[in-house]
């Protein structure tokens, strides 16, 4: 669970780094914003896919993606030292960030086998 933990806070700054208008102050925020975030994935995130899950049905299930936007906001608004410029970058963050992890998971999968 730490090595994930640290393996996404990795991840996290690489979409710092790739994202226009997402910055870190340093290591501790990034640690600090991966574990918020995956705590907010847990918790909040289903509420809210719950809560729009009609809009969800119609947007064939893209809404999700400004759901994730709005995690990242957020965590970023709790964490200082974490900073998105607007609503617009933590889209892109969030997009980015989901698709690294994926291919980190695939990779981490392929290797336990």
């Amino acid at each position: 669970m730490i090595i994930r933990w640290l393996l996404n806070t990795l991840v996290l700054l690489l979409v710092g780094y790739l994202t226009p208008g997402v910055s870190f102050s340093g290591i501790i925020s990034a640690l600090i914003a991966a574990l918020l975030i995956g705590l907010m994935n847990v918790f909040i995130r289903p509420i809210l896919i719950l809560l729009t899950l009609p809009i969800n049905l119609v947007t064939l299930g893209f809404f999700t993606l400004f759901i994730n936007g709005f995690i990242f906001w957020l965590a970023s608004y709790i964490v200082k030292g974490f900073d998105i410029a607007n609503f617009s970058a933590a889209f892109w963050a969030a997009l980015i960030y989901l698709i690294i992890v994926m291919i980190v998971d695939l990779l981490m999968a392929k290797r336990s086998n």
